[in-house]
């Protein structure tokens, strides 16, 4: 699933707008709906999106044969 699809399924989940996120990250709604629609998202600004939607975002890889994550 594209990144892009689960931030919309987070604002829906908290019945928030893209002009509800953007004022909480400072920014405009146009920046924020360019970002999502080119899935052009830093790691920083995922932990900005869910910090603003009140949830944790844990971007890892987890190898199969060891469980380690990275």
């Amino acid at each position: 699933m594209r990144m892009s699809t689960k931030i919309k399924m987070i604002l829906a989940a908290r019945d928030m707008t893209i002009g509800d996120l953007a004022e909480k990250l400072g920014t405009t709604p146009q920046n924020i709906t360019a970002k999502i629609n080119r899935d052009n998202l830093s790691e920083n600004d995922l932990h900005q999106i869910a910090e603003a939607c009140n949830a944790t975002y844990e971007g890892f890889f987890t190898l199969n044969d060891s469980n380690k994550q990275i």
